[in-house]
């Protein structure tokens, strides 16, 4: 994808995002059981790995070049600090998003607890378990996520489509692996809050016309999130309480912040 948001030069048949979406989903699965008895931590860092290998066979097999397909350009200092600014806004519009949401569509209880059960799991001992656990949990979905969504299936679909809809479709898709079949009736529930981060992120990307920015974005949301959580669980294991109007002023500060950063990224990329 250029920065001006054209249809990039090299890059997959539009008909085949969704297709190595589904082969990369399919794999992630099938990875993260052979490998479970690894360990939660390489169990996750493998099935993250078999997400993106499909689409990377994929370029590999219609010969478009990694560097210029993936976009592997690194941004210069202000696209590195606007980016992390964005990223951080991310983290913050997602946790305002989820707070709305959960006022007004509870997960089960079992939601909750699946996730504060991954935490405990992923607590480090010390400074190496840390740097694993965030490696595991933080950067490896950021990287290979990154790699399938913004990085092969975006500009494929920039083949057919302008860039909001592609943004859109990509973001779509997305959301879709987030869907939850391990916990009864949270199916859909991290759905939008996927679909939401994928907007900002496929945005970011169009922007700037490299993987680098939304990656770093990505992982700092990620990273803040894993970090900032035993600071927010409720230790007695009880749903909170919903706050809705906390939410929905924790969303318009992160989005605010968010295109600003989005919108100056446009001005630092046209004055380079």
């Amino acid at each position: 994808m250029g920065k001006d948001g054209s249809a990039p030069r090299a890059a997959l048949p539009a008909s085949l995002g969704p297709v190595v979406v589904g082969l990369g989903w399919l794999a992630m699965m099938i990875a993260g059981l052979l490998s479970r008895n690894l360990g939660l931590r390489p169990a996750l860092l493998v099935s993250e790995l078999f997400l993106a290998l499909p689409a990377l066979l994929a370029l590999f097999l219609f010969r478009v070049p990694i560097a210029e397909g993936l976009a592997l350009r690194r941004p210069d200092g202000p696209t590195t600090l606007l980016s992390t600014t964005a990223g951080a806004a991310f983290w913050g519009a997602s946790l305002g998003l989820l707070e709305v949401q959960y006022a007004v569509w509870r997960p089960p209880g079992g939601y909750l607890e699946a996730f504060r059960r991954l935490h405990d799991a992923l607590r480090p001992s010390g400074p190496v378990d840390a740097l694993l656990s965030v490696a595991a949990i933080a950067l490896a979905p950021a990287l290979f996520e990154e790699i399938l969504f913004r990085g092969i299936v975006l500009p494929a679909f920039l083949r057919s489509f302008a860039a909001p809809p592609a943004v859109v479709a990509s973001a779509f898709l997305f959301g879709l692996i987030h869907l939850d079949f391990t916990t009864p009736g949270a199916t859909f529930y991290r759905v939008p809050f996927a679909f939401a981060v994928g907007l900002g992120l496929g945005t970011l990307r169009a922007r700037t016309g490299s993987l680098f920015p939304p990656v770093l974005a990505h992982a700092l949301l990620n990273t803040i999130t894993f970090v900032s959580a035993p600071f927010t669980e409720d230790p007695s294991g009880a749903l909170p309480d919903a706050r809705p109007l906390l939410g929905a002023a924790i969303l318009a500060v992160g989005t605010v912040v968010a295109v600003l950063a989005l919108r100056r990224l446009d001005s630092s990329e046209g004055a380079s």
